[in-house]
């Protein structure tokens, strides 16, 4: 068939090197212009120079609005639109152009997790898997029929980046699968169960700020969705800022106020944590490796020398 894609970043070269490599002919790409949102100079791997390697022409657009881009779509003459990793709203004049439609690849499992950073949510949140969703575009942002999905299972100590790569590794293979079941003329996908269905936010800095009276279960989990090469996690502890490298739940239980460095714990510090930590019924975060605002990784041992004192959301 011959396919349009529009992609951004390591998700979107990866799905083009996969309709490279397949039966398929693409014969436009629509990629964005690089950015300097700290989330999009993550895992940045260019489609527009893949696209140019292998002589495939290639517009720049933030948004797909206008009509030199619907001139070229229409020369282009598309069976089929690939969508993958694109951060803005296509209209149905593009999606509807191709005679069978546009197939979007996100990394979840939707209805769940639709919109920006579904990993690092789904992770936040402690889902027991994550995975990739090959499905229809209609008027709602990920919202269309699902033609393929496949998921992984998230380990007990996986990070963000541990599954940035496990997901990565399936979006090849369902593009390229999910073109197969298109080509049949097949239209009997399944439909989402909107009842089910959550739309998350672009992550921003104030979204990495410690609230300390979140239990440490739940720290633990955004310290690891935190990972590099993700911004880290962050507290404030005499005034300046401090990001938390690596933590995990403290095999004891520490009661008193939440943010209080309390305890050395193996290689640990505990930092009591949770709303509920005056009653003495919750673990602590056992921070193991900090960062200054001066960039200096520590050990929490070197860094904390002595107990005592707060870590606080403010400086």
């Amino acid at each position: 068939m011959r396919v349009v894609m529009f992609g951004y970043q390591t998700w979107g070269h990866r799905t083009l090197q996969a309709l490279l490599e397949s039966e398929h002919e693409v014969t436009l790409v629509v990629t964005h212009p690089r950015s300097d949102h700290a989330y999009e100079k993550i895992w940045d791997d260019s489609v527009a120079d893949l696209a140019g390697k292998h002589g495939v022409p290639v517009l720049l657009r933030n948004r797909p609005d206008d009509e030199e881009l619907l001139e070229r779509l229409r020369e282009a003459d598309p069976d089929v639109i690939v969508a993958t990793n694109w951060r803005t709203w296509i209209p149905p004049s593009i999606f509807t152009l191709p005679r069978l439609g546009t197939l979007n690849v996100h990394d979840s499992l939707l209805p769940a997790y639709a919109g920006f950073s579904p990993l690092i949510w789904a992770l936040i949140n402690g889902e027991k898997e994550v995975g990739v969703t090959a499905h229809m575009m209609d008027d709602t942002l990920d919202a269309g029929d699902i033609v393929l999905q496949r998921a992984v299972p998230v380990g007990p100590r996986d990070t963000t980046t541990d599954l940035f790569h496990k997901t990565l590794e399936l979006f090849g293979p369902i593009t390229v699968d999910g073109l197969a079941l298109l080509a049949t003329g097949r239209t009997d996908w399944t439909k989402q169960d909107r009842s089910k269905a959550s739309f998350f936010h672009k992550r921003a800095d104030e979204d990495c700020r410690i609230d300390w009276t979140w239990p440490a279960e739940d720290l633990d989990r955004l310290v690891r969705a935190q990972s590099e090469p993700y911004p880290s996690a962050y507290t404030y502890h005499r005034g300046r800022r401090l990001e938390i490298v690596a933590a995990e739940v403290s095999a004891n239980v520490y009661g008193g106020t939440p943010g209080r460095i309390f305890y050395r714990e193996g290689d640990g510090v505990a930092i009591v944590a949770g709303a509920d930590a005056r009653r003495g019924r919750n673990k602590a975060l056992l921070v193991t490796r900090v960062r200054t605002d001066e960039g200096v990784e520590l050990a929490a041992h070197d860094y904390f020398t002595s107990m005592g004192g707060y870590l606080t959301d403010q400086s």
